[in-house]
């Protein structure tokens, strides 16, 4: 899977472009869980867009989509904020606390949804959204999807071989099968009927270097990994995740763009 915020951006600017059903969205957000609630951050809010505020039981996910529509949302955009690289948030706010915290939000004009998993484990819990007044927040970078793609590539070349390096097919039995069925797991989502083939191959990429990223960084086998080697993993992976991060964003970016202009022609 690519995140709960890609999904939501794809399929709720699909829907917005009359590129989707509603219905087809709802089901789209079940693969990250059974069920979803949407709440405002503030009351203000929670009054202008006629959904519950923080703090009460939350509204259906349908409620969000009515939302959107009235407040004349066109389209969304994927944030991926981490530690050093906040971009597309804009300044200090409660929304970009809660982006960095969740690693990911949804930007639609002056709207900022963040995704908070409940529950213990995402497909047995809830996604609460929670959304936020953001006003106009500075353009997200344009990184073209081929310059991403071909980064994606090399990072997955160097995350197979940090395996190697880090000896984690030697210290864990059975890596290979785990490293199969977790990229089983997380290529598996719905896109709209529409979505361009070279977006949901850079996601399906994105998703397999995740998997093997994941692996790597927990690999510690009776917990001898010292804490400087950690460290040195933990800085020899970073440029990695940043290439997913870049490559999820780039291709949710073109996934907007091309259902939004076909749903234009039609």
């Amino acid at each position: 899977m690519s995140s709960p915020s890609a999904t939501m951006a794809v399929w709720s600017s699909a829907w917005l472009s009359g590129a989707a059903a509603a219905d087809d969205v709802l089901d789209a957000l079940q693969d990250w869980a059974e069920l979803h609630e949407v709440v405002a951050a503030d009351e203000s809010l929670a009054a202008t867009l006629e959904l519950p505020v923080r703090g009460e039981p939350g509204g259906a996910p349908a409620a969000l989509l009515a939302a959107l529509r009235r407040a004349g949302v066109d389209g969304g955009r994927l944030v991926m904020p981490v530690p050093g690289d906040v971009r597309g948030l804009g300044g200090p706010s409660a929304f970009a606390t809660e982006a960095l915290r969740a690693g990911e939000a949804v930007v639609l004009d002056n709207l900022g949804v963040v995704p908070e998993r409940l529950g213990r484990a995402v497909d047995t819990g809830i996604v609460r959204w929670i959304v936020f007044e953001v006003g106009q927040l500075p353009p997200a970078a344009n990184v073209p999807l081929g310059e991403a793609e071909h980064e994606l590539t090399g990072a997955m070349r160097v995350a197979a071989g940090m395996l190697i390096e880090l000896g984690v097919a030697k210290q864990r039995a059975g890596v290979r099968e785990e490293l199969q069925a977790r990229i089983a797991e997380r290529t598996k989502a719905s896109w709209p009927a529409g979505m361009p083939q070279r977006a949901l191959r850079v996601l399906q990429r994105a998703a397999e270097v995740s998997a093997i990223l994941e692996l790597a960084m927990e690999d510690e086998p009776g917990g001898a990994l010292s804490a400087s080697a950690a460290l040195k993993r933990a800085e020899a992976l970073r440029p990695l995740f940043h290439a997913v991060r870049t490559a999820r964003c780039a291709a949710v970016a073109d996934a907007v763009r091309t259902l939004s202009d076909h749903a234009g022609r039609l």
